[in-house]
This record gives C-alpha cells, structure tokens and sequence, in this order.
C-alpha cells in the first residue's frame, strides 16, 4: 500500500492529522458533515488514495460514540429504505475505485455534494413554514425514489472517499428530521455502513498493519472530539443547525474539486 507508517510523520503532519480526528469526533456528535475537512487534511498530509483506508477506522470510532450517545433518537424505518440502496453504491463505488484516479475521484464527489446542496436550500425555500413530522418524508412513492437516489449516491461516495456524511445529511435535512432525530438516525446508519466498507477496503488494499497502527494513534483524538460535540449540539438551534449543515457540505465540495 502507497501510504506513511506513524514514524514516517512529521511533528506538524501528526498534529494536523490530529485535529482531524478530533474533528471527526466533533462532527459525529453535533455538525454531521463538516468530517469533509477532516478528509481534506488526511488528504493533503498522506497520499490521497491510501487516505481514505486510514481514515476509515477512525470514522467508524467516531460513529460509536455517536450511537453510544444519540442511540434513542435513530428511526429506523428510513434506515431499512435507505440500506438497500446503499449497498448499490458501494458496490459501484468499489468498483470505481478499480480505475479512477484521485483527480476523477475529488472532482465527482465535490459536483455530487455542491449539487444536493443546491438541491437541499431550493427544497426548503419552497417547502411550507411548518415542518413535517421526522422521517414522513419516505413514506410517499416520491420520498422511496429520493431515498434510494440519495442512498446509492451516499453509498458511492462513503465508498470512494469517506465523503457519504454530506448526502445523507442533506436527505435527513430535506425528510424534515430535527436535530436529535438527525443526529441519531445518521450515527446508526454510518456505524454499519463503515463497518460493512472495511473488507471491500481491506481487498484494495487501502487497510493494513501500518495504516492500523496509525489509526490507533489517531482513535485517542476522537473522544475529546466527541465530547466537545456533544457539549456543543445542546447549544445550536435547529435552524443554525440546518444551516452549519449545509455550510459544511458546500465547503467540502468545493475543497474536493479545488484541491
């Protein structure tokens, strides 16, 4: 594997692969989403593709303690819809990973995230003052279609490059979920669909015995991370909420089709 063992790191690569994990943790408790910088830095310190094995281990910790602490508000019913589908992407998105190169990977994830969040603000200017009830949005013939669109898009890009968090955000934002709802539903469905991505990993080579050793350097970061999440969530309104969501997947789409 084309990747950096820990003794390989500088002091300022180690610290700037620090503070992303940190807010990996962050981001799996209050702004789900902004973990697009965290891929961004993972990036830019190691090389982009094997980028993506090391960092999925340290996403899959931030999940647990996201479901360790949001475990009673995921509905399940939107994650049975969406789980089919998501499979079909990363299926597909293993298979792209078979013959794209970095710069064809970052350019189509970036234009898949800038446009579901252009997508996202057009639905909620349009949509109704009221917001309808958690999860009613999949309930419709039209809410199964977006379901299982945003499911194989959100399973392609969590497969090619740990970037699936903004197009499920922008389908738990666009179903009407509010922020406990949200951060619940999105903590379970990302626990299992990362675990489930480590053999497909694993076959490509983008997880080994140095990434691992890595990673467990890494973990250590995610919990204050967590924790400063959790602390911040309670304090962010549901429309700042919306908003810091939405702000999160613009930037990352636009770090990924500039860098």
């Amino acid at each position: 594997m084309d990747t950096m063992t820990l003794w390989h790191l500088t002091g300022w690569e180690f610290a700037a692969l620090a503070f992303a994990a940190l807010l990996v943790g962050f981001s799996k408790t209050a702004v789900s989403g902004a973990n697009t910088v965290s891929l961004a830095i993972f990036a830019a310190v190691l090389p982009a593709r094997a980028s993506t094995g090391i960092l999925l281990p340290v996403l899959i910790a931030g999940d647990v303690l996201a479901v360790l602490t949001y475990r009673r508000h995921a509905h399940w019913p939107t994650l049975w819809r969406l789980f089919p589908a998501v499979g079909v992407g990363v299926a597909v998105g293993t298979l792209f990973l078979v013959w794209a190169d970095d710069a064809v990977v970052r350019t189509s994830i970036g234009v898949i995230l800038l446009l579901m969040a252009g997508v996202t603000v057009w639905r909620r200017r349009r949509a109704d003052a009221s917001d309808p009830p958690e999860g009613d949005g999949t309930a419709s013939r039209a809410g199964r279609v977006k379901a299982r669109s945003y499911g194989v898009l959100g399973g392609f890009t969590t497969m090619v490059a740990n970037a699936g968090g903004p197009v499920m955000s922008m389908y738990l934002l666009s179903a009407g979920f509010r922020k406990l709802g949200f951060l619940g539903t999105s903590a379970f469905f990302f626990l299992i669909v990362n675990v489930s991505k480590v053999p497909f990993s694993a076959g490509l080579g983008l997880i080994d015995g140095r990434s691992l050793l890595l990673d467990a350097a890494l973990v250590v970061f995610v919990v204050p991370g967590a924790f400063l999440g959790k602390w911040a969530v309670t304090r962010i309104n549901q429309r700042l909420f919306e908003r810091l969501v939405i702000a999160a997947t613009i930037v990352g789409g636009l770090q990924l089709l500039l860098a």
